[in-house]
């Protein structure tokens, strides 16, 4: 809850930051626009006869008028349209300061990074359960852990771990009487092979939940420097021209979308695999069991031969 806490709260705060910077230079342009041109005097009602001037042809405009009417004219909305509809992703990109490049690439690794793990985890955990199905299968009307062997055919996987394991447990105590203390030790080693397959199948999960956490924040980071290297602009420029604001916030908040579109898929992702890796879980729990009572038909199996024998 903290955590969410305060990365809604520093999400806010560049918001805000963002806001009030494009309403101050927005108020700025408003008082700065030029006032109407104030109303010609009346004329008197009677004007006197003007005297009769030769005509006199019209004098040439100097050549300094020019440029200030190019300087009117590109300042014109006209002139900003064409570079306001440039701000495409790449081109913000491109313009972006350095630091904000190196969070953008960082974020885009992660997503690659995310996707990559997806891939790989749901060929590998459906693979996983669909062999382990196949093998409890094989292993249900099994009658001893010789028996069971034989129906998996020599197979690799966590069940013929299991049963493996089984069966070295019973011949390392071979002359010891007491099956409760076989049956511990066998458990014991359940556990074991249990807890490093649960390991092996989560390898890639922490990476998922990091990208999900810090990935938000990193964006936040890069909105935070393009913003402030914003307000440095407009304090070296000495303008309020939107135009002139507006690439900077631009790339500042393209910093934080690309850390959402890193940090959504990445939680998304890591739920969704906790999700396949607890039924997994719960199919290396049941080959845990089937091994265990593989184990204590063998054991009562053995001591009613004994008896057997002994009646005999």
């Amino acid at each position: 809850m903290k955590m969410n806490f305060l990365r809604a709260s520093l999400a806010a705060a560049v918001l805000f930051a963002a806001s009030a910077l494009i309403s101050s230079v927005s108020a700025q342009q408003q008082t700065a626009a030029p006032a109407s041109p104030p109303a010609l005097a009346q004329q008197p009602a009677n004007p006197a006869p003007a005297a009769v001037t030769p005509s006199v042809p019209p004098v040439a405009a100097p050549a300094a008028a020019a440029p200030a009417t190019e300087m009117a004219s590109s300042g014109s909305p006209k002139a900003i349209a064409p570079a306001m509809k440039e701000l495409s992703p790449w081109v913000m990109f491109m313009s972006a300061d350095i630091i904000v490049k190196a969070v953008m690439l960082g974020l885009a690794f992660a997503s690659l990074v995310t996707w990559t793990i997806f891939i790989a985890k749901t060929i590998e955990l459906s693979l996983a359960k669909g062999r382990l199905r196949s093998a409890l299968k094989k292993i249900a009307d099994a009658r001893s852990l010789a028996e069971a062997q034989f129906a998996l055919g020599g197979k690799e996987g966590i069940l013929s771990s299991l049963l493996a394991a089984a069966m070295r447990e019973a011949r390392l105590s071979a002359g010891i009487s007491s099956d409760a203390g076989l049956k511990e030790r066998a458990a014991s080693s359940f556990a074991e092979i249990v807890r490093a397959e649960s390991r092996r199948i989560r390898i890639g999960m922490g990476v998922l939940a990091t990208i999900g956490a810090t990935s938000p924040f990193v964006g936040l980071f890069g909105t935070v420097w393009g913003i402030m290297n914003s307000f440095i602009g407009i304090s070296k420029s000495q303008t309020t021209n939107l135009a002139v604001v507006a690439p900077g916030i631009a790339e500042a908040l393209l910093a934080t979308a690309i850390g959402l579109v890193a940090a959504i898929p990445a939680v998304i992702i890591y739920n969704h695999f906790s999700r396949m890796t607890k039924g997994y879980l719960e199919l290396v729990s049941r080959a845990s069991g089937a091994s265990a009572r593989l184990l204590s038909r063998d054991l009562d199996r053995s001591h009613g031969s004994l008896h057997t024998r002994a009646a005999e």
